[in-house]
């Protein structure tokens, strides 16, 4: 027999097998009210959450587009609680199902999950907890779930749902493709009448077409929240001096967590070591990195406080430590899709947090040669340049960047935002004609062979051994730019690159090239508005102004986290798995004296209160005495 119970409960009979589809009220164990309450502590559901749930539940495809930290794991987590059954979750990476795991069960539910990293008598016991029935949630990886032998045990119990997470990994239009994933589309003609719910924090109109196109989930419902992420700062500011910018940013959040995105490994390595060396806890991760070091330095940045993680894009799908402060980057992110994606992996406990982009003519170089060099189809290359291009597009926008990033997403934004950098500090602009039309006269003068560097030098007359070599000493171009220093042409050659007014040639090692756009300026026929980058290249260093919370300064807030701290440490699990910092604010803020006013403290399920709550109360008497 199967057996399906609410969490904490008794379990009850119900039917073994996958039947053809069925009336949805034959396969609703629990309301999903009284489970929000009960398991999640939530006396309410956030934005469309409702919807989907009351959805799925009754036994609906979806298409769930959420940002990160807008509660997309709420939307199967629950309805899997309350359907009969086994909700079956496809995730990507071990780490992201370990943590999700651990922090299902802390919450009493009964959860899973099942991948390379279990001992053969762990996958026993998973198996044969999966087969009794006393499984709510199973996690497994997509490549482990096609095999026909998994499937095939699939076909032996009854599944609540099939939960496709980070779905933009099946779209070769998006930022992290998988082809691991394009099996997925097997599950719906495996198992017709199991709903299937697909979520992603990132995809634009494109992708969120081809991942329905390829899970067959054409008929779907669309669910789409807002891609805003109203405590995010967004700043950008050209790379000058990288380091220095990069330790002012940090010195304004000293004590808290933070990622730093480098493009290379030895960036990765070479920049943590610098970090330590001026005072910083920083750790490195890459694919590079052996797997013992890897997952010792990812889980001590997941379990401690403080912390900065140096990272190529290996890190970070999926992270679910909330109290993330910052996210930066060193180097160009591949795509506006990617750097929402990274960026997004800040607060997602929605307190006050901050990004900064750092970038050069030079990453859009390297970018541009990636593309160049990948084996991908011809069409996925100029989709690609195109997604560069839109990030180049925010990086050199003299608005708002918060519009700037979500007209991307297909969402208009009224107004400015205030936050980011261009609308605390609004960009000057100024006739950039005149050094538009010398600039382009350099390129074709010197052939369209050469890059930013050597046609800076023609500009201002810098006489290096390679120019007097080539003659180009002897250019009607040479020298007349010397009213413009090198930090100033870098601006105007980027801004002619995104105006599309110059294209970047890959093959020749970064020369540039004008292209017909240029045409109208080079003739004079055409005016051109650049913006004025600031002079010490800082923008973006700033304190986020919404500052800490006042839950935050109470003086139970410390007291309890140093509490969690070693309930954690004793657990082996991150601190955010056995509360997040929302809850133990709101703690402080609420003081309650019961278990009765624990309750009413959003975060506070049954089962969290049942095993912490005499210990979060003691903490709490300490500190009013």
């Amino acid at each position: 027999m199967h057996h399906c119970r609410r969490p904490g409960e008794s379990p009850t009979p119900c039917p073994v097998r996958i039947d053809p589809p069925r009336r949805p009220t034959e396969d609703i164990a629990i309301e999903p009210e009284a489970v929000l309450r009960r398991v999640f502590g939530h006396d309410g559901f956030r934005g469309p959450q409702r919807d989907i749930v009351t959805h799925v539940i009754a036994g609906h495809d979806a298409l769930v587009l959420m940002p990160t930290g807008g509660g997309k794991s709420i939307c199967y987590q629950l309805p899997a609680i309350c359907r009969r059954g086994v909700g079956i979750v496809v995730s990507p990476l071990i780490a992201l199902m370990r943590n999700q795991v651990e922090a299902l069960r802390q919450l009493g539910v009964r959860a899973a999950a099942f991948n390379s990293s279990l001992e053969a008598a762990e996958r026993a016991t998973v198996l044969r907890a999966l087969r009794a029935g006393e499984l709510d949630l199973l996690y497994v990886a997509p490549e482990r779930l096609v095999t026909e032998d998994f499937l095939a045990l699939l076909g032996s119990v009854r599944i609540a749902l099939f939960a496709i997470d980070e779905a933009h990994c099946v779209s070769q239009w998006g930022h992290d493709f998988r082809p691991e994933y394009l099996q997925l589309a097997t599950i719906g003609e495996r198992f017709p009448g199991v709903p299937r719910i697909a979520l992603t924090a990132t995809a634009d109109p494109q992708t969120r077409d081809d991942i329905a196109r390829r899970l067959g989930l054409d008929g779907a419902r669309l669910f789409i929240s807002s891609f805003d992420r109203p405590n995010l700062t967004y700043a950008i500011a050209p790379k000058i001096e990288p380091r220095r910018q990069l330790l002012a940013f940090l010195r304004g959040h000293e004590g808290e967590c933070g990622i730093v995105y480098c493009l290379s490994r030895a960036a990765v390595e070479e920049t943590a070591s610098w970090l330590a060396g001026q005072g910083l806890r920083a750790l490195p991760y890459h694919a590079g990195l052996d797997a013992a070091t890897r997952n010792r330095n990812q889980d001590a940045f997941l379990g401690e406080d403080g912390l900065i993680l140096v990272a190529t894009i290996a890190f970070g799908m999926g992270i679910d430590k909330p109290d993330i402060r910052f996210v930066a980057h060193l180097d160009l992110p591949s795509s506006l899709e990617a750097y929402y994606q990274e960026t997004g992996r800040a607060g997602r406990d929605g307190a006050p947090a901050e990004t900064l982009m750092l970038y050069g003519m030079q990453d859009v170089a390297l970018r541009g040669r990636l593309i160049d060099q990948s084996d991908a189809p011809d069409e996925v290359k100029r989709i690609a340049r195109a997604k560069l291009g839109a990030l180049l597009g925010v990086c050199e926008t003299a608005g708002c960047r918060r519009r700037a990033v979500l007209a991307h997403f297909g969402e208009t934004y009224p107004g400015d935002c205030g936050r980011c950098d261009n609308c605390r500090t609004p960009v000057q602009t100024w006739d950039g004609t005149e050094a538009a039309r010398k600039a382009l006269s350099a390129i074709l003068r010197t052939g369209q062979r050469f890059g930013v560097g050597h046609l800076t030098d023609i500009l201002r007359g810098t006489a290096t051994d390679r120019i007097r070599h080539l003659g180009h000493d002897r250019l009607p171009t040479f020298g007349v730019g010397a009213d413009l220093d090198r930090r100033q042409w870098g601006s105007v050659f980027r801004q002619l690159a995104v105006a599309g007014l110059v294209e970047i040639d890959h093959e020749a090692y970064g020369a540039l090239r004008i292209t017909e756009r240029a045409r109208p300026v080079l003739r004079g026929e055409e005016a051109l508005r650049l913006r004025r980058d600031p002079a010490t290249g800082r923008r973006g260093g700033q304190r986020s102004t919404a500052g800490p919370s006042p839950a935050i300064e109470a003086p139970g807030f410390e007291a309890l986290r140093e509490w969690r701290r070693e309930v954690a440490r004793s657990q082996q699990v991150p601190a955010y798995v056995i509360f997040h910092d929302a809850t133990l604010a709101a703690l402080a803020a609420a003081r309650p004296s019961s278990r009765r006013d624990l309750a009413a403290v959003p975060g506070m399920g049954t089962s969290k209160i049942e095993r912490y709550g005499d210990a979060v109360l003691a903490v709490l008497a300490r500190t009013t005495a």
